[in-house]
């Protein structure tokens, strides 16, 4: 288990990353402006989808990380000397 400091910090590059710096402010800056229930939230997400189905997007998301995985690991080989 990482450390809430850590956490913080990654759920921040992560953002940043996929959103860019200021979308990713503006994200935080909603999260923290409006009331949001996460577990409602959770809840709310898959209600219509049986244990099954969630199951399969699950794996199809992991294979789609282990490629890029394996394609970024691929690309660090390939600059180093």
């Amino acid at each position: 288990m990482i450390t809430d400091t850590e956490l913080r910090l990654k759920g921040i590059r992560a953002l940043a990353q996929s959103l860019g710096d200021i979308e990713a402010e503006r994200f935080i800056a909603l999260i923290q402006r409006e009331p949001f229930d996460y577990t409602q939230w959770r809840q709310d997400k898959w209600e219509d989808l049986s244990i099954d189905e969630i199951s399969r997007r699950a794996m199809v998301l992991r294979e789609r990380g282990a490629e890029q995985a394996a394609g970024a690991d691929g690309a660090d080989a390939a600059a180093q000397p």
